[in-house]
Order: C-alpha cells, then sequence, then structure tokens
C-alpha cells in the first residue's frame, strides 16, 4: 500500500477505535452505572484520540535537499512544488504543515520579533493575533508557491540586533551567523509559520515538521527541547556528495539524537543520488559508491546501515509528476517511504492502543467487577428469602437481627474506610508538596534570583545545574510518597476484600520514572546547548538567563504540568473502586435490611420480593452479557489494523 493508504487505515482504525468508545459511554449512562471518574476518564481518551497526530521532522544543514524531499514524499500528487525548494536557503524557520478544520486554508507567520519577548512559540500559538495570516488558494498551485515562498524571507539587522533576537554571531560564519561588509547581518524575517491545508495525507492527522539550518535551529532551542522530541519520526537529509560534513555531524549530535534521547524512529537519508548519474559510471560503480556512502554514514552517525536511505528527491518528484514508475523506482523513494511507514505506524498504534486498553480495558474490567458484586449480593439474598419459605416469625426475626449485625460490622468497616480516606488526602497533600506547581514556581524563582545575583560563570552554571538537581529531587521524593499511597491502599483493597467479600481486584501502582527520563532528556540538551564554556563566555548574563527561563524552565513547566495531570488521574483513579463498591455494599445491605424488616412487618410478601429479586438478577445478567460484548467490541477494533496488516502480508 501506499503511504496514503497506509494513513488512511491508520485513521480508520482510530476512529472505529473512537466510536467503540462512544458507545461504551452511551451504554454506561443508559445502565445507570456511569460516575464522574469513569466520565473523566471516557472523555479525556477520546479527546486524545480526536488530537491524535503523527508528526514526521526533516531535518538538515542548509542545502540538502529537505524541502524538495518533502515535496516527494508528501506532494507529488500536486503536479508541482508546494514548498519553496531551490539552491541556497529555502527554509529559514521552523514549517509546520498540518490539517485543522476548524481554520481555513491558510498560512500563518510569527515575527522574528518575538524573540525579544519572554513568550514561547507554543504560548504564542493560543495567541492569534501574535501572527500574520495569509490565506491560501488551493486552486492554483503558482499562487500557493509565492505565498509558501514566504518562509525564506530574510532582513537585515545590525549585529547588536541580532545578538538580541538570539543568534549567535561569529565572523566565520562556522558557529554563527556571519556579517557581511557593513556589519549587516540576514536573519530569518519570522520566527515560525505553520501552514493548514487540507492535504488528504494531512487530513488523516499527519503532521510535518521542516526545519532551518544548523544557525536557525540554534537560535530557536524550543525547537530541540520540545518540537523534534514529540515528533515519531526524525528524517536527518545529508548530501550524497558530501556524506556527513563537520557541520551535519553538529546537527545531529546537538539537536537530532539529544532531542530524543535515543535514535529510535531516526532516519538518514544520503539525498541527491541522482550527483552519481553523471553517464560515465556503469550501475556496478555507482552501486558500489551509493554502498560506500551508506557504511561511511551509518558508522559516522552509529545507525544500522539498513537505517540509512540514498534518494533523489528531485528524481522522485518528477517521477511522480510525469508518472513515470521507471524513474520513481530508480529515484529509491518508495523504500523510504516503506522504511517511515514501518517505523512510524506500527509504533504509534501501539502507543494509542495501549492507551485505550489502560483506560477504556481498565473502566469495563471495574464495571464487571462491580455488576459481580451486585449478582452476588442479589444471589445471597434470594437464597436467603427461598429458605424462608414455610419458616416461623421466628426465623424471620433472628435473620432480621443477622442482618443488622452485618450492617453495624459494616459501619465498624467504614470508620476505618472514612479514616484511611483521611490518611490518603494528607498523603496526597505531601506528595504535592513535592510535586505541584507552587513548588516548582518557588524553586523556578529561586533559581532566577541566584542567576540575576551570580558575578561569573561558574555561579550561572551552578544554578542552572541546581535547578535540574531540585527537579529530580522533588520526583524521588514523590516516587517515596507514592509508594506509601500504594501500599496503604493495597492494605485496603485486601481489607475490604477479605472481610466484606467485595470484588476489588489489585490496586494499579504508578512510577515517575518516566517523567525522570523525560527531565533527564531536557537536562541533555541543556548542557549541549546552554551550559557550555563558550556559551558562558560569550553571552551576556542577562540574554543567558532570559534563554534559560523561555525555553528550559519553560519546558520543566510543561513536562511536570503533566506529571501532576497523570497523578492527579492515577490518584482518582485508585481511589474510585474502593469508594464505588463500598457506596454500592452500603446500598445493598440497606435495602436487604429494608426487605426483611417488611417480611417481619406483614407489609410485603415473601414471594413478591423473591420475584424481584429474581427481576433484578436477571436484568444485571444481561448487563454483564452486553459489558462482555463491548469487550469484544473493544477487543475487535484495536486489533483491526493488525488483521489487515497480517492479511497484507499474506
Amino acid at each position: 500500500m501506499s503511504m496514503q493508504e497506509e494513513l488512511s487505515v491508520y485513521g480508520s482504525w482510530r476512529t472505529r477505535v473512537e466510536q467503540t468508545i462512544v458507545r461504551i459511554r452511551g451504554w454506561l449512562f443508559e445502565s445507570n452505572l456511569s460516575d464522574a471518574h469513569n466520565d473523566q476518564c471516557i472523555e479525556q481518551l477520546l479527546l486524545k484520540l480526536r488530537d491524535d497526530r503523527l508528526v514526521v521532522a526533516f531535518v538538515a544543514e542548509f542545502s540538502r535537499g529537505k524541502s524538495e524531499l518533502i515535496n516527494a514524499i508528501f506532494f507529488g500528487d500536486q503536479g508541482a512544488r508546494v514548498l519553496p525548494s531551490s539552491s541556497g536557503r529555502t527554509t529559514m524557520c521552523p514549517t509546520e504543515l498540518m490539517y485543522d478544520p476548524v481554520r481555513p486554508a491558510c498560512i500563518e507567520l510569527l515575527p522574528i520579533e518575538t524573540r525579544r519577548g519572554t513568550t514561547t512559540v507554543s504560548d504564542l500559538k493560543t495567541q492569534p493575533g501574535a501572527w500574520r495570516r495569509l490565506p491560501l488558494d488551493m486552486t492554483s498551485a503558482a499562487s500557493m508557491q509565492q505565498v509558501l515562498g514566504r518562509v525564506s524571507e530574510q532582513r537585515k539587522v545590525t549585529i547588536g540586533e541580532a545578538e538580541q533576537l538570539g543568534f549567535r554571531i561569529d565572523l566565520s560564519g562556522e558557529n554563527g551567523l556571519q556579517p557581511d561588509a557593513n556589519g549587516m547581518v540576514d536573519v530569518p524575517a519570522w520566527r515560525h509559520a505553520v501552514i493548514n491545508m487540507p492535504h488528504p495525507l494531512l487530513r488523516q492527522g499527519l503532521v510535518i515538521l521542516d526545519t532551518p539550518g544548523l544557525n536557525a535551529i540554534g537560535a530557536e532551542p524550543e525547537l530541540t527541547l520540545s518540537l523534534l522530541p514529540s515528533a515519531h519520526a526524525v528524517l536527518f537529509v545529508l548530501g550524497m556528495d558530501t556524506g556527513v560534513t563537520q557541520s551535519d555531524l553538529s546537527v545531529w549530535r546537538t539537536h537530532v539524537t539529544a532531542a530524543g534521547g535515543s535514535r529510535q524512529g531516526r532516519l538518514a537519508v544520503l539525498n541527491k543520488m541522482d550527483s552519481l548519474w553523471d553517464g560515465l559510471r556503469s550501475e556496478a560503480q555507482i552501486d558500489a559508491e551509493i554502498g560506500r556512502q551508506i557504511e561511511s554514514c551509518a558508522a559516522t552517525l552509529d545507525l544500522p546501515a539498513n537505517r540509512v536511505f540514498p534518494v533523489s528527491a528531485q528524481k522522485g518528484l518528477l517521477a511522480r509528476i510525469q508518472r513515470d514508475g521507471t524513474l520513481l523506482a530508480r529515484s529509491r523513494l518508495p523504500q523510504l517511504e516503506r522504511a517511515l511507514v514501518e517505523d512510524l505506524l506500527p509504533a504509534k498504534r501501539d502507543i494509542v492502543g495501549a492507551a485505550v486498553e489502560h483506560d477504556a480495558g481498565g473502566l469495563l474490567a471495574r464495571t464487571h467487577d462491580m455488576l459481580i458484586g451486585q449478582k452476588k449480593a442479589v444471589d445471597d439474598q434470594l437464597a436467603e428469602f427461598s429458605d424462608l419459605r414455610g419458616k416461623n416469625r421466628g426465623v424471620i426475626q433472628y435473620m432480621l437481627k443477622r442482618v443488622r449485625a452485618e450492617k453495624e460490622e459494616f459501619e465498624r468497616g467504614l470508620e476505618r474506610f472514612y479514616a484511611t480516606r483521611n490518611v490518603f488526602s494528607s498523603q496526597t497533600n505531601t506528595l504535592f508538596a513535592h510535586l505541584g506547581m507552587d513548588a516548582l514556581r518557588t524553586r523556578t524563582a529561586q533559581t532566577r534570583e541566584q542567576m540575576e545575583k551570580a558575578n561569573f560563570s561558574l555561579q550561572l552554571r551552578d544554578a542552572m545545574n541546581a535547578f535540574f538537581g531540585d527537579v529530580r529531587g522533588s520526583l524521588q521524593k514523590s516516587a517515596v510518597s507514592i509508594d506509601e499511597i500504594f501500599r496503604m491502599m493495597e492494605a485496603m483493597y485486601q481489607r475490604f476484600s477479605s472481610e466484606h467479600d467485595l470484588r476489588l481486584g489489585v490496586p494499579v501502582p504508578f512510577s515517575v520514572q518516566r517523567y525522570e527520563k523525560d527531565i533527564t532528556r531536557l537536562e541533555k540538551a541543556f548542557h549541549q546547548q546552554f551550559n557550555t564554556w563558550l556559551n558562558m563566555l560569550t553571552t551576556e548574563k542577562r540574554q543567558l538567563t532570559q534563554r534559560f527561563f523561555e525555553t528550559v524552565a519553560v519546558q520543566v513547566r510543561k513536562h511536570m504540568e503533566v506529571v501532576n495531570r497523570d497523578v492527579e488521574h492515577w490518584l482518582r483513579a485508585i481511589m474510585a473502586p474502593l469508594e464505588n463498591q463500598v457506596r454500592e455494599h452500603q446500598k445493598q445491605l440497606k435495602r436487604r435490611l429494608e426487605s426483611v424488616k417488611r417480611i417481619h412487618e406483614a407489609t410485603d410478601t415473601l414471594e413478591d420480593r423473591i420475584e424481584e429479586l429474581r427481576q433484578n438478577g436477571m436484568a444485571i445478567n444481561h448487563q454483564i452479557e452486553e459489558l462482555a460484548r463491548l469487550r469484544t467490541a473493544l477487543d475487535a477494533a484495536l486489533k483491526a489494523a493488525v488483521i489487515r496488516e497480517m492479511d497484507a502480508a499474506a
């Protein structure tokens, strides 16, 4: 299948899963089985599915043919180049291609002057007034090319202005922007661009991230700290004629592998393979030269050779426009597309499927346990009342005493439950004292004060290093609190299960290890981009402090917001089953006591109550059967795409 077909299959799979979850929500509501926790769980899951995106980032130094490669892979069916592609620098700012049906087809450009403020690009995305919006005429390729060409615009500024905008200046041009003879510097006119267009691939949730070269990347650390780590695949584009140059290697080490913390999902592309088609080499000589470049590139980047792909983007685009299958095969573009799809979609589907199974599957399991508990209570009452047939008033009075005793015993257990809930609240407060955003804000303010008071580079480095040490320490303290909460709830689950025969299972544990890895990755990127002696010696203290808090500290805050949200969700999830079953058991005991009272006082007939219990039992059985069908439907939805892949492979 083509990439578009593969993405269409993935989109259909996601839609089927979403429809199944909506069906589950509707059934829970109609069956009076929904509660606040379950409703919130389903809403969050549906939001994740509807906002699901597949992000593919393209990273390269200037003039490696990166924009042409994007054109060839994604826009060959347009009959012309969509993104500007020519010799020299074309993409001057990070550019996202996506589709949001709420907005019209357009390009939104963020002026470079916004770098003088302290607001990040992600925060500015919530401020429409900060962007310049230009409409896209999807019926005219020439008009689209003209408008999209705006991403390559530059402007001349003084060296001082360039430095204020965050660009490093270097007279040689190797480690920064090079001034011209008049002391002026060419900088990008735009800080960021978002292209919203209803392309079939973008409609399926694909997001393409086109990045500028080394010096422009370095001016926007948020790109390395946030956008690239969120990419599900990163294509690192090199030139076949140059291989891995020193500047290429700098981009790879500083921005690509530092961003992701690993080489998973990273592919290297040796572009401009057609430069070897000079008519003087034989096919065997060309293949031998390509093989040598692959081995050299793989060794330098520490990648397996099968993750290095030689292509000709220009010939691949031409082949697609002219519908030339022979030329397309020779461009080797299909092999890269196949690897990209095989890397991207199974891993993404596994992540989404695991989240659905955890949340929706857990919800169904909890509901099943609750229904089984209700059915057992009804069956026990039915057995009790059936045994009363033909019995005298004394036996009924004895049963009344026994039920009252059970109710009193359970109420004593409730006292322990309420005491545990109070301890739970106290431990939760302790947890958020370490983890909460108030603590992080205090820590951030202290770090800023230390950096502003610092007189030497070493003091600046110590303050920034201490910031990460404090954040990591808060996560480690949080892990201790989380473990204490889990062990307490585990003991309470076991007690209520054994003493009151509740079906509670085992509470789900929670680990902060993944979030610690995220902070470690951020710290690694920070050390590579900020915490260098060159940076310390060449960057003004005020500017360095501002950039640290605009980028690094902001990204830490966003990660900690995610931790807080996930911990809050876990705390609700670990308490909700116990609260629900305690509440349900309390209702059942109350109903049972009232029923025996009515029978004892001869205000209700025994047979009427037995029939009522039978009807209740049948209704619960029906709910259990329907729940099993919903579980089967969810399993079928989650496995649908895997079955299609197996059929295609066969």
